[in-house]
């Protein structure tokens, strides 16, 4: 089976930096986009930013300029480097992966989440 594990949240003062990262092992044949969603507690999950396979990126409005998402095919991970933090940006972030596998061909997997917050 196909498993995600997110790393790097944590306490992170405003205007601080953090670098999350994902990794996906199991039954892997091919990876398309990966990206990052964000979710504060009563609240809906939004997207944060994403990366194709060919590398093209897209990003919410919120963190243009502030966050980079990159991706490392060969390990099968995604990261997102986090400047100048806000306290708005706190939330579990979680990791997206569009995945092949032989058994359930393309399919979309989540990891378990990782908190980020911000504040002094």
């Amino acid at each position: 089976q196909v498993q995600l594990v997110e790393s790097g949240g944590d306490l992170v003062q405003p205007g601080g930096s953090l670098r999350l990262s994902c990794a996906a092992s199991g039954s892997i044949f091919g990876i398309n986009t990966m990206g990052w969603y964000r979710q504060d507690p009563g609240k809906e999950r939004e997207l944060v930013a994403t990366i194709t396979g060919g590398g093209t990126t897209n990003y919410a409005d919120s963190v243009k300029g502030r966050f980079t998402i990159s991706r490392d095919n060969a390990k099968n991970m995604v990261y997102l480097l986090m400047n100048s933090l806000k306290p708005e940006d706190t939330a579990v972030y979680y990791c997206n992966m569009n995945i092949y596998t032989l058994r359930t061909g393309w399919k979309d997997y989540w990891g378990q989440g990782t908190q980020v917050t911000v504040s002094s």
